[in-house]
């Protein structure tokens, strides 16, 4: 999402977070209103956008190299339908011979790749670390004290200096702008591991994991219960770009960002639905997806947040009512008894696990891709 420049806001009750509008949208950002269930909800989580005059991506470079001749993977829907499903095509053929124990693909043999960690995670972290070792390579981890990103070192320097050691850049941060600063002044290719904004990894992962569970992602209901987070936003952008039925059911007040449900709905790719009804959501679903109702960063709010996402839990009352053939799925890690009970995750059709594999796939379909291997 790397066409416009400006800036976006995300507030809450406790603190406002500055980020980047810059490439958020892959187009014209406009002012607009959406229809919720309720009329009345008032937001404890808002993303106000403003967009300069330039809407035009850097046309020289920095170091020398010209933007155009390098890959990010920031956002899903900077990339077209067929990019995507030939993304998790790939992903499935080297998943199939890891999985065969044909250790002799290694594209990434001689390559290093920058892992910068300003949140830990240890699917993120051993996923890519393992992904990118299988296939011959050497991932460097850098954890939060490592850079101290922003503060002990600004992110253009950073960036330009792993640009120079490195293959690749991979990084799991807090705001927004960080990855997009990284994408902007690396000559690299840059990943997205995770922002506040958007997860498109994990996303990806999840399609794989649909594909392989169902056999299409195209055409499928996926209902997401609880809150309307960076998770969420990445639904929305695949739903920008790949057809299908994506319903997010959350309380009055924790939506998702209007502007990015606003591009996934003017997008007119798929059915898109807001609701603060979940059990009317998750009729006829063939995924019900969960995630933690608070945060990394929104610890604090966690005894507030239990008391407003009452009637969000996901338990075996609402899995009856998405029917049979409803998978459950949930990025973890789950806090068990809250957003999702124990029952449901241990479940004959909870595709938790599987999913969790799948991100080391997925990742590695998107580091060949960037990498143009």
């Amino acid at each position: 999402m790397a066409a416009i420049s400006g800036h976006c806001t995300f507030r809450s009750h406790q603190s406002p977070i500055t980020v980047p509008a810059s490439s958020f949208y892959g187009g014209d950002i406009r002012s607009s209103s959406i229809s919720f269930a309720s009329p009345s909800f008032v937001r404890r989580t808002h993303i106000s956008c403003q967009a300069s005059s330039d809407t035009s991506p850097p046309s020289s470079s920095v170091n020398g190299a010209a933007k155009g001749e390098k890959k990010d993977f920031l956002h899903i829907s900077d990339f077209d339908k067929s990019t995507i499903l030939k993304i998790l095509d790939r992903a499935i053929e080297v998943k199939a011979q890891l999985k065969s124990g044909d250790r002799s693909f290694t594209p990434f043999k001689g390559k290093t790749m920058a892992m910068i960690f300003a949140k830990p995670s240890m699917r993120t972290r051993v996923s890519f670390e393992t992904g990118f070792f299988l296939l011959g390579g050497h991932a460097i981890y850098l954890g939060p004290d490592d850079i101290q990103m922003g503060k002990r070192e600004e992110t253009r320097d950073v960036a330009r200096v792993l640009s120079r050691y490195n293959d690749i850049i991979m990084a799991r941060v807090f705001a927004h702008q960080d990855i997009i600063d990284l994408a902007k002044f690396s000559t690299v290719p840059v990943i997205n591991g995770l922002t506040d904004y958007n997860h498109p990894c994990q996303i990806m992962a999840d399609a794989l994991t649909i594909i392989e569970h169902i056999g299409r992602l195209e055409g499928t209901k996926v209902v997401y219960v609880g809150d309307g987070n960076n998770i969420v936003h990445s639904w929305l952008l695949l739903a920008s770009v790949v057809p299908f039925h994506f319903v997010c059911a959350c309380p009055k007040g924790f939506e998702p960002d209007k502007e990015t449900v606003d591009k996934a709905q003017k997008a007119g790719i798929s059915k898109i639905e807001i609701t603060n009804d979940p059990k009317e959501a998750v009729k006829d679903a063939d995924v019900v997806y969960s995630d933690v109702w608070a945060s990394m960063g929104q610890k604090e709010e966690a005894a507030y947040r239990r008391q407003v996402f009452q009637g969000f839990q996901v338990d075996e009352a609402l899995m009856k009512i998405a029917g049979p053939k409803a998978y459950f799925m949930h990025c973890l890690p789950a806090e068990r008894g809250v957003e999702v009970t124990d029952s449901v995750i241990e479940a004959p059709n909870s595709i938790v696990f599987p999913q969790a594999e799948n991100r080391m796939h997925a990742q590695n379909a998107i580091m060949l891709h960037v990498l143009g291997l």
